[in-house]
Protein backbone atom coordinates (compact mmCIF):
# COMPACT_ATOMS: atom_id res chain seq x y z
CA UNK A 1 0.00 0.00 0.00
CA UNK A 2 2.98 1.96 -0.63
CA UNK A 3 4.14 2.81 2.91
CA UNK A 4 7.82 3.06 3.96
CA UNK A 5 8.87 -0.71 6.00
CA UNK A 6 9.58 -0.87 9.22
CA UNK A 7 13.52 -1.42 10.05
CA UNK A 8 12.50 -3.52 13.31
CA UNK A 9 14.24 -1.22 15.25
CA UNK A 10 12.22 1.13 17.52
CA UNK A 11 14.34 4.19 18.00
CA UNK A 12 13.62 4.87 14.05
CA UNK A 13 10.58 5.98 15.10
CA UNK A 14 10.48 9.36 17.33
CA UNK A 15 9.14 9.43 20.34
CA UNK A 16 10.17 6.17 22.10
CA UNK A 17 12.48 6.57 25.20
CA UNK A 18 14.02 4.27 26.94
CA UNK A 19 17.06 6.09 29.92
CA UNK A 20 14.10 8.46 31.75
CA UNK A 21 14.03 8.90 35.85
CA UNK A 22 11.52 11.58 36.93
CA UNK A 23 7.96 11.52 38.21
CA UNK A 24 4.24 10.39 36.64
CA UNK A 25 3.43 14.28 36.32
CA UNK A 26 6.01 15.85 35.22
CA UNK A 27 6.97 12.68 31.92
CA UNK A 28 3.26 14.05 31.14
CA UNK A 29 4.47 17.48 30.72
CA UNK A 30 7.56 17.29 29.06
CA UNK A 31 6.20 14.70 26.70
CA UNK A 32 3.11 17.21 25.74
CA UNK A 33 5.40 19.53 25.01
CA UNK A 34 8.21 17.78 22.95
CA UNK A 35 10.65 18.51 25.50
CA UNK A 36 11.60 14.50 26.55
CA UNK A 37 15.10 13.77 25.39
CA UNK A 38 16.63 10.96 24.30
CA UNK A 39 19.27 9.72 27.32
CA UNK A 40 21.42 7.60 28.75
CA UNK A 41 23.07 6.16 31.80
CA UNK A 42 27.01 6.38 32.53
CA UNK A 43 26.90 3.39 34.16
CA UNK A 44 24.35 0.28 33.30
CA UNK A 45 23.71 -2.83 35.04
CA UNK A 46 22.95 -5.43 32.21
CA UNK A 47 20.26 -4.92 29.33
CA UNK A 48 17.61 -7.15 28.57
CA UNK A 49 18.97 -8.39 24.69
CA UNK A 50 16.65 -8.23 21.88
CA UNK A 51 17.50 -11.64 21.01
CA UNK A 52 15.83 -13.44 23.89
CA UNK A 53 12.93 -12.01 22.82
CA UNK A 54 12.82 -12.89 19.14
CA UNK A 55 14.31 -16.32 20.78
CA UNK A 56 11.15 -16.09 23.74
CA UNK A 57 8.77 -15.66 21.03
CA UNK A 58 8.88 -18.97 18.83
CA UNK A 59 10.32 -21.49 21.04
CA UNK A 60 7.21 -22.87 21.89
CA UNK A 61 6.29 -23.84 17.78
CA UNK A 62 6.01 -27.43 17.38
CA UNK A 63 7.69 -29.34 14.70
CA UNK A 64 11.12 -26.65 14.55
CA UNK A 65 14.48 -26.39 15.90
CA UNK A 66 16.23 -22.75 17.19
CA UNK A 67 19.60 -21.98 16.16
CA UNK A 68 21.44 -19.20 17.79
CA UNK A 69 24.32 -18.53 15.71
CA UNK A 70 26.20 -17.60 18.70
CA UNK A 71 28.69 -17.79 21.64
CA UNK A 72 27.05 -20.15 24.90
CA UNK A 73 26.19 -17.30 26.91
CA UNK A 74 23.44 -15.83 24.54
CA UNK A 75 21.59 -18.82 25.22
CA UNK A 76 21.61 -18.37 28.94
CA UNK A 77 18.44 -16.43 29.58
CA UNK A 78 16.36 -18.98 27.45
CA UNK A 79 15.44 -21.01 30.47
CA UNK A 80 12.97 -18.69 31.36
CA UNK A 81 11.05 -19.61 27.60
CA UNK A 82 11.88 -23.71 28.25
CA UNK A 83 10.74 -23.39 31.74
CA UNK A 84 7.73 -21.34 30.59
CA UNK A 85 7.38 -24.24 27.25
CA UNK A 86 7.61 -26.82 29.65
CA UNK A 87 5.13 -25.74 31.97
CA UNK A 88 2.82 -25.10 29.21
CA UNK A 89 2.95 -28.53 28.15
CA UNK A 90 1.62 -29.55 31.35
CA UNK A 91 -1.23 -27.37 31.81
CA UNK A 92 -2.57 -28.24 28.07
CA UNK A 93 -2.35 -31.91 29.33
CA UNK A 94 0.95 -33.30 27.32
CA UNK A 95 1.88 -36.44 29.16
CA UNK A 96 5.17 -36.39 27.59
CA UNK A 97 6.79 -33.32 28.11
CA UNK A 98 9.66 -31.96 26.00
CA UNK A 99 12.12 -29.49 25.55
CA UNK A 100 12.46 -27.18 22.84
CA UNK A 101 14.97 -27.86 20.24
CA UNK A 102 17.88 -25.28 20.29
CA UNK A 103 21.54 -25.76 18.73
CA UNK A 104 23.56 -23.09 19.59
CA UNK A 105 26.68 -22.55 17.48
CA UNK A 106 29.04 -22.06 19.75
CA UNK A 107 31.18 -19.22 18.30
CA UNK A 108 34.60 -18.95 20.10
CA UNK A 109 37.67 -16.77 19.63
CA UNK A 110 38.52 -18.75 16.07
CA UNK A 111 35.14 -17.88 14.60
CA UNK A 112 35.54 -14.31 14.81
CA UNK A 113 39.04 -14.17 13.13
CA UNK A 114 37.78 -16.90 10.72
CA UNK A 115 33.78 -16.46 10.70
CA UNK A 116 31.81 -19.02 11.95
CA UNK A 117 29.65 -19.88 8.45
CA UNK A 118 30.67 -23.23 8.61
CA UNK A 119 29.55 -23.89 12.31
CA UNK A 120 26.34 -22.70 10.66
CA UNK A 121 26.07 -24.97 7.88
CA UNK A 122 26.90 -27.51 10.16
CA UNK A 123 24.12 -26.78 12.88
CA UNK A 124 21.52 -27.00 10.05
CA UNK A 125 22.81 -30.22 8.44
CA UNK A 126 22.59 -31.78 12.34
CA UNK A 127 19.22 -30.13 12.78
CA UNK A 128 17.57 -31.30 9.34
CA UNK A 129 19.39 -35.08 10.19
CA UNK A 130 17.96 -35.31 13.53
CA UNK A 131 14.50 -33.88 13.90
CA UNK A 132 13.41 -33.10 10.59
CA UNK A 133 11.78 -30.20 11.38
CA UNK A 134 8.97 -28.17 8.94
CA UNK A 135 11.04 -25.01 10.13
CA UNK A 136 13.82 -24.18 11.37
CA UNK A 137 14.68 -20.79 12.46
CA UNK A 138 18.30 -19.07 12.57
CA UNK A 139 18.92 -15.87 15.00
CA UNK A 140 21.43 -13.61 14.49
CA UNK A 141 23.56 -12.27 17.83
CA UNK A 142 26.09 -9.71 18.53
CA UNK A 143 28.90 -11.82 17.49
CA UNK A 144 27.35 -13.36 14.27
CA UNK A 145 26.83 -9.72 13.37
CA UNK A 146 29.96 -7.87 14.06
CA UNK A 147 31.95 -10.61 11.90
CA UNK A 148 29.91 -10.31 9.10
CA UNK A 149 28.34 -13.49 8.66
CA UNK A 150 25.35 -13.51 6.14
CA UNK A 151 22.83 -15.79 7.67
CA UNK A 152 20.53 -14.54 4.50
CA UNK A 153 22.90 -15.89 1.91
CA UNK A 154 23.91 -19.22 4.20
CA UNK A 155 19.72 -19.60 4.66
CA UNK A 156 19.24 -19.28 1.02
CA UNK A 157 21.91 -21.43 -0.17
CA UNK A 158 20.59 -24.12 2.37
CA UNK A 159 17.23 -23.72 1.12
CA UNK A 160 17.50 -25.35 -2.19
CA UNK A 161 19.45 -28.13 -0.30
CA UNK A 162 16.31 -28.84 2.36
CA UNK A 163 13.49 -28.08 0.22
CA UNK A 164 11.17 -29.86 2.82
CA UNK A 165 12.22 -27.38 5.23
CA UNK A 166 12.08 -23.60 5.82
CA UNK A 167 14.45 -21.65 6.51
CA UNK A 168 13.79 -18.58 8.70
CA UNK A 169 17.08 -16.16 9.42
CA UNK A 170 16.16 -13.60 12.10
CA UNK A 171 18.26 -10.36 12.61
CA UNK A 172 17.92 -9.52 16.19
CA UNK A 173 21.27 -8.32 16.44
CA UNK A 174 21.50 -7.55 20.55
CA UNK A 175 23.48 -4.00 19.72
CA UNK A 176 20.70 -2.97 17.19
CA UNK A 177 18.43 -1.89 19.31
CA UNK A 178 18.19 -0.88 23.48
CA UNK A 179 13.98 -1.11 23.42
CA UNK A 180 14.41 -5.74 23.77
CA UNK A 181 10.79 -4.98 22.59
CA UNK A 182 12.41 -4.48 18.67
CA UNK A 183 13.38 -8.62 18.86
CA UNK A 184 9.73 -8.99 18.62
CA UNK A 185 9.40 -7.27 16.01
CA UNK A 186 12.43 -9.06 14.19
CA UNK A 187 10.77 -12.00 14.52
CA UNK A 188 7.57 -11.31 13.04
CA UNK A 189 9.61 -9.47 10.01
CA UNK A 190 10.80 -12.65 8.74
CA UNK A 191 7.69 -14.48 9.31
CA UNK A 192 6.38 -12.22 6.78
CA UNK A 193 9.03 -12.57 4.43
CA UNK A 194 10.58 -16.23 4.62
CA UNK A 195 7.32 -17.95 6.24
CA UNK A 196 4.17 -15.91 4.21
CA UNK A 197 5.52 -13.58 2.00
CA UNK A 198 2.72 -11.83 0.68
CA UNK A 199 0.99 -15.36 -0.56
CA UNK A 200 -2.84 -14.46 -1.23
CA UNK A 201 -5.28 -16.43 0.61
CA UNK A 202 -8.83 -16.87 1.78
CA UNK A 203 -10.50 -14.97 4.12
CA UNK A 204 -12.28 -17.38 7.09
CA UNK A 205 -15.31 -15.29 8.27
CA UNK A 206 -15.07 -15.00 12.28
CA UNK A 207 -11.18 -15.99 12.95
CA UNK A 208 -9.07 -13.63 14.98
CA UNK A 209 -5.67 -13.52 15.31
CA UNK A 210 -4.58 -13.39 18.51
CA UNK A 211 -0.95 -13.22 18.88
CA UNK A 212 0.46 -13.80 22.52
CA UNK A 213 4.13 -13.88 24.26
CA UNK A 214 5.50 -16.57 26.01
CA UNK A 215 4.52 -15.00 29.32
CA UNK A 216 0.69 -15.70 28.91
CA UNK A 217 -0.55 -18.56 31.38
CA UNK A 218 -2.78 -21.17 29.42
CA UNK A 219 -5.67 -20.10 31.89
CA UNK A 220 -5.27 -16.63 30.77
CA UNK A 221 -5.51 -18.34 27.04
CA UNK A 222 -8.22 -19.91 28.02
CA UNK A 223 -9.99 -16.66 29.41
CA UNK A 224 -9.31 -14.71 26.51
CA UNK A 225 -10.77 -17.55 23.61
CA UNK A 226 -14.05 -17.24 25.98
CA UNK A 227 -14.51 -13.91 26.39
CA UNK A 228 -13.93 -13.71 22.30
CA UNK A 229 -16.35 -17.14 21.60
CA UNK A 230 -19.12 -15.21 23.33
CA UNK A 231 -18.75 -12.79 20.07
CA UNK A 232 -18.50 -15.17 18.07
CA UNK A 233 -15.21 -15.37 17.42
CA UNK A 234 -13.09 -18.25 16.56
CA UNK A 235 -9.35 -17.72 17.75
CA UNK A 236 -5.84 -18.27 15.84
CA UNK A 237 -3.75 -18.15 18.66
CA UNK A 238 -0.09 -17.11 17.74
CA UNK A 239 2.51 -18.08 17.79
CA UNK A 240 2.79 -19.52 21.64
CA UNK A 241 1.94 -23.32 21.45
CA UNK A 242 1.36 -22.45 17.37
CA UNK A 243 2.09 -24.09 14.04
CA UNK A 244 3.28 -23.44 10.85
CA UNK A 245 -0.33 -24.06 9.98
CA UNK A 246 -1.79 -21.59 12.26
CA UNK A 247 0.80 -19.35 10.93
CA UNK A 248 0.16 -19.53 7.40
CA UNK A 249 -3.23 -19.04 8.27
CA UNK A 250 -2.80 -15.82 9.41
CA UNK A 251 -3.62 -13.58 6.45
CA UNK A 252 -7.11 -15.60 6.02
CA UNK A 253 -7.99 -13.64 9.38
CA UNK A 254 -11.03 -11.22 9.56
CA UNK A 255 -9.40 -9.42 12.15
CA UNK A 256 -6.26 -9.19 14.71
CA UNK A 257 -5.48 -8.43 18.35
CA UNK A 258 -2.87 -8.84 20.61
CA UNK A 259 -2.77 -9.47 24.08
CA UNK A 260 0.55 -7.57 24.75
CA UNK A 261 0.40 -4.67 23.99
CA UNK A 262 4.23 -4.21 22.71
CA UNK A 263 4.35 -7.99 21.44
CA UNK A 264 2.63 -7.58 17.35
CA UNK A 265 1.92 -4.21 17.35
CA UNK A 266 4.16 -3.57 14.54
CA UNK A 267 3.09 -6.73 13.05
CA UNK A 268 -0.55 -5.84 12.97
CA UNK A 269 0.16 -2.80 11.27
CA UNK A 270 2.46 -4.54 8.45
CA UNK A 271 -0.89 -7.45 7.79
CA UNK A 272 -3.36 -4.42 7.43
CA UNK A 273 -0.56 -2.95 4.52
CA UNK A 274 -0.33 -6.27 2.71
CA UNK A 275 -3.46 -8.20 3.51
CA UNK A 276 -6.02 -5.02 4.81
CA UNK A 277 -6.44 -6.94 8.01
CA UNK A 278 -7.86 -4.23 10.70
CA UNK A 279 -6.34 -4.84 13.88
CA UNK A 280 -6.92 -3.78 17.33
CA UNK A 281 -4.61 -1.79 19.77
CA UNK A 282 -5.46 -1.19 23.17
CA UNK A 283 -4.22 -2.27 26.16
CA UNK A 284 -3.28 -5.51 27.88
CA UNK A 285 -6.41 -7.11 29.69
CA UNK A 286 -5.54 -6.76 33.39
CA UNK A 287 -8.15 -5.06 35.66
CA UNK A 288 -11.65 -4.19 34.72
CA UNK A 289 -11.13 -0.98 32.70
CA UNK A 290 -8.69 -2.61 31.25
CA UNK A 291 -10.20 -5.57 30.15
CA UNK A 292 -13.94 -3.69 29.25
CA UNK A 293 -11.37 -1.44 26.58
CA UNK A 294 -9.48 -4.45 25.21
CA UNK A 295 -12.72 -6.36 24.73
CA UNK A 296 -14.48 -2.78 23.28
CA UNK A 297 -11.44 -2.95 20.92
CA UNK A 298 -11.70 -5.95 19.14
CA UNK A 299 -15.74 -5.59 19.00
CA UNK A 300 -15.45 -2.65 17.23
CA UNK A 301 -13.19 -3.90 14.39
CA UNK A 302 -16.07 -6.62 14.24
CA UNK A 303 -18.81 -4.25 14.17
CA UNK A 304 -19.95 -5.95 17.39
CA UNK A 305 -20.28 -2.97 19.66
CA UNK A 306 -23.92 -4.01 20.57
CA UNK A 307 -23.17 -7.36 21.51
CA UNK A 308 -20.37 -6.56 23.74
CA UNK A 309 -22.02 -4.19 25.60
CA UNK A 310 -24.79 -6.77 26.92
CA UNK A 311 -21.49 -9.15 27.79
CA UNK A 312 -19.59 -6.33 29.76
CA UNK A 313 -22.66 -5.62 31.87
CA UNK A 314 -23.58 -9.62 32.47
CA UNK A 315 -19.60 -9.92 33.66
CA UNK A 316 -19.45 -6.95 35.65
CA UNK A 317 -22.56 -7.77 37.73
CA UNK A 318 -20.57 -11.13 38.40
CA UNK A 319 -17.39 -9.80 39.57
CA UNK A 320 -18.51 -6.35 40.98
CA UNK A 321 -19.20 -8.17 44.62
CA UNK A 322 -16.52 -9.98 44.42
CA UNK A 323 -14.10 -7.06 43.52
CA UNK A 324 -15.57 -5.36 46.65
CA UNK A 325 -14.95 -7.96 48.83
CA UNK A 326 -11.32 -7.76 47.64
CA UNK A 327 -11.02 -3.54 47.61
CA UNK A 328 -11.90 -4.06 51.18
CA UNK A 329 -8.83 -6.05 51.99
CA UNK A 330 -6.54 -3.82 49.38
CA UNK A 331 -7.98 -0.05 50.18
CA UNK A 332 -4.94 2.33 51.14
CA UNK A 333 -2.24 -0.42 50.39
CA UNK A 334 1.09 1.31 48.64
CA UNK A 335 2.71 -0.22 45.52
CA UNK A 336 5.34 0.01 43.27
CA UNK A 337 4.83 -1.54 39.67
CA UNK A 338 7.73 -3.40 37.77
CA UNK A 339 6.90 -5.01 34.19
CA UNK A 340 7.04 -4.86 30.23
CA UNK A 341 6.05 -1.47 28.77
CA UNK A 342 2.31 -2.93 28.38
CA UNK A 343 2.54 -5.62 31.36
CA UNK A 344 3.20 -2.48 34.01
CA UNK A 345 0.94 -0.03 32.84
CA UNK A 346 -1.69 -2.58 32.96
CA UNK A 347 -1.07 -3.75 36.25
CA UNK A 348 -0.78 0.01 37.17
CA UNK A 349 -4.66 0.15 36.44
CA UNK A 350 -5.58 -2.78 39.16
CA UNK A 351 -5.43 -0.15 41.96
CA UNK A 352 -8.25 1.72 40.56
CA UNK A 353 -10.07 -1.31 41.14
CA UNK A 354 -8.78 -2.31 44.39
CA UNK A 355 -7.89 1.12 45.84
CA UNK A 356 -4.34 0.92 46.03
CA UNK A 357 -2.20 4.07 45.91
CA UNK A 358 0.43 4.21 43.26
CA UNK A 359 4.08 4.89 44.59
CA UNK A 360 6.45 4.17 41.90
CA UNK A 361 6.06 2.91 38.31
CA UNK A 362 9.43 0.64 36.33
CA UNK A 363 8.84 -0.05 32.71
CA UNK A 364 11.64 -0.26 29.92
CA UNK A 365 10.52 2.56 27.53
CA UNK A 366 8.10 5.57 27.17
CA UNK A 367 6.21 6.26 24.22
CA UNK A 368 3.32 7.46 23.21
CA UNK A 369 1.12 4.40 23.86
CA UNK A 370 2.72 5.28 27.48
CA UNK A 371 1.86 8.77 27.62
CA UNK A 372 -2.32 7.67 27.36
CA UNK A 373 -1.59 5.50 30.11
CA UNK A 374 0.37 7.84 32.75
CA UNK A 375 -2.22 10.41 32.12
CA UNK A 376 -5.06 8.23 33.17
CA UNK A 377 -3.02 7.59 36.16
CA UNK A 378 -2.11 10.86 36.81
CA UNK A 379 -6.03 11.51 37.32
CA UNK A 380 -6.33 8.98 40.12
CA UNK A 381 -2.88 9.14 41.50
CA UNK A 382 -1.29 12.42 43.45
CA UNK A 383 1.95 11.78 42.47
CA UNK A 384 4.40 9.09 42.19
CA UNK A 385 7.91 8.60 40.58
CA UNK A 386 8.75 7.02 36.94
CA UNK A 387 11.82 4.97 36.11
CA UNK A 388 12.31 4.00 32.63
CA UNK A 389 15.12 1.14 32.09
CA UNK A 390 15.40 -2.12 30.72
CA UNK A 391 16.52 -4.22 33.84
CA UNK A 392 18.72 -1.54 36.26
CA UNK A 393 18.22 -3.37 39.34
CA UNK A 394 20.19 -1.46 41.60
CA UNK A 395 17.65 1.81 40.87
CA UNK A 396 15.10 -0.48 41.77
CA UNK A 397 16.11 -1.42 44.97
CA UNK A 398 17.66 2.27 45.76
CA UNK A 399 13.70 3.32 44.98
CA UNK A 400 11.88 0.63 46.77
CA UNK A 401 14.16 1.02 49.88
CA UNK A 402 13.46 4.74 49.89
CA UNK A 403 9.61 4.76 49.02
CA UNK A 404 8.92 1.54 51.22
CA UNK A 405 5.82 0.68 49.48
CA UNK A 406 3.50 -1.78 51.39
CA UNK A 407 3.26 -4.29 48.14
CA UNK A 408 5.62 -4.79 44.86
CA UNK A 409 3.85 -5.80 41.90
CA UNK A 410 6.03 -7.39 39.04
CA UNK A 411 9.44 -9.17 38.33
CA UNK A 412 9.84 -9.53 42.28
CA UNK A 413 13.20 -11.08 43.15
CA UNK A 414 15.17 -8.13 44.29
CA UNK A 415 11.98 -6.51 46.08
CA UNK A 416 11.52 -9.84 47.43
CA UNK A 417 14.99 -9.96 49.27
CA UNK A 418 14.20 -6.27 50.89
CA UNK A 419 11.80 -7.68 52.76
CA UNK A 420 8.51 -6.63 50.98
CA UNK A 421 5.44 -8.43 50.04
CA UNK A 422 5.82 -9.52 46.30
CA UNK A 423 3.40 -10.73 43.68
CA UNK A 424 4.80 -12.00 40.18
CA UNK A 425 2.96 -9.99 37.20
CA UNK A 426 5.08 -11.80 34.59
CA UNK A 427 3.55 -14.98 36.07
CA UNK A 428 3.08 -17.17 33.04
CA UNK A 429 1.50 -20.23 35.00
CA UNK A 430 -1.09 -18.54 37.05
CA UNK A 431 -4.03 -16.32 35.65
CA UNK A 432 -3.63 -12.67 35.95
CA UNK A 433 -5.75 -11.62 32.60
CA UNK A 434 -9.58 -11.24 32.05
CA UNK A 435 -12.55 -11.11 34.07
CA UNK A 436 -11.40 -14.21 35.95
CA UNK A 437 -7.64 -13.10 36.03
CA UNK A 438 -8.46 -10.13 37.69
CA UNK A 439 -10.14 -11.72 40.89
CA UNK A 440 -7.16 -14.55 41.06
CA UNK A 441 -4.59 -11.32 40.82
CA UNK A 442 -6.25 -9.56 43.61
CA UNK A 443 -6.78 -12.60 46.17
CA UNK A 444 -2.80 -13.21 45.83
CA UNK A 445 -2.03 -9.50 46.18
CA UNK A 446 -4.07 -10.10 49.47
CA UNK A 447 -3.25 -13.29 50.24
CA UNK A 448 0.50 -12.33 50.40
CA UNK A 449 -0.11 -8.78 52.04
CA UNK A 450 -1.46 -10.60 54.96
CA UNK A 451 1.34 -13.47 54.52
CA UNK A 452 4.47 -11.96 54.59
CA UNK A 453 6.38 -14.25 56.36
CA UNK A 454 8.77 -15.58 53.82
CA UNK A 455 10.09 -12.20 52.44
CA UNK A 456 11.00 -11.25 56.11
CA UNK A 457 12.95 -14.03 56.87
CA UNK A 458 14.19 -13.89 53.31
CA UNK A 459 15.43 -10.34 53.66
CA UNK A 460 17.16 -11.58 57.20
CA UNK A 461 19.48 -13.95 55.27
CA UNK A 462 20.07 -12.14 52.24
CA UNK A 463 22.17 -9.35 51.51
CA UNK A 464 21.74 -7.27 48.79
CA UNK A 465 25.16 -6.47 46.80
CA UNK A 466 24.79 -2.32 47.50
CA UNK A 467 26.45 -0.24 50.12
CA UNK A 468 24.42 1.68 52.46
CA UNK A 469 25.74 5.14 50.69
CA UNK A 470 23.80 3.80 47.22
CA UNK A 471 20.47 3.64 49.38
CA UNK A 472 20.82 7.77 50.23
CA UNK A 473 22.13 8.48 46.68
CA UNK A 474 20.09 9.69 43.87
CA UNK A 475 18.25 6.56 41.98
CA UNK A 476 18.81 8.38 38.56
CA UNK A 477 22.20 10.04 39.03
CA UNK A 478 23.83 7.93 36.33
CA UNK A 479 21.41 9.02 33.86
CA UNK A 480 22.40 11.90 30.99
CA UNK A 481 20.31 13.70 29.29
CA UNK A 482 20.73 13.74 25.62
CA UNK A 483 19.51 15.38 22.77
CA UNK A 484 15.68 15.32 20.99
Amino acid sequence: MGTVQYSGVRESKPGRINDLGTTGKQVEEDFRKGCLKRADRSFAQGLQCQQINSMAALMSLEDSVFISHSPQGCVGCAIMAVDMYRVGQIHRGEKVIKNPRLIVTNLDQKSVVFGGEQKLRESVQKAVERYNPKMIFIYASCASGIIGDDIDAIAGDLQREYPDTILVPIHCEGFKSKICASGFDAAFISIQKYILKDTPVQKQKGLVNLFAPTTVSYADQKEMERMLSLIGVRVNYIPFYSSLEKIKQIPSAEASTSICKVFADEFMKTLWEEYEIPYSHTVMPIGIRNTDKWYRGIAKVLGKEQEVEEIIAREHARIEPLVAELKARLQGTRVFICGGTGRSFAAAALIDDFGMELVGLETPTYDEDAQVDIEYLNGIHKDFVVDIANMQPFEQVNLVNKLKPDAFIGVPDWAAKLGIPTTHVLDGKRPTMGYDGLLFLGNKIADQLQNPGFNKKLAQHVKLPYKDSWYQADAFQYIQRGEH
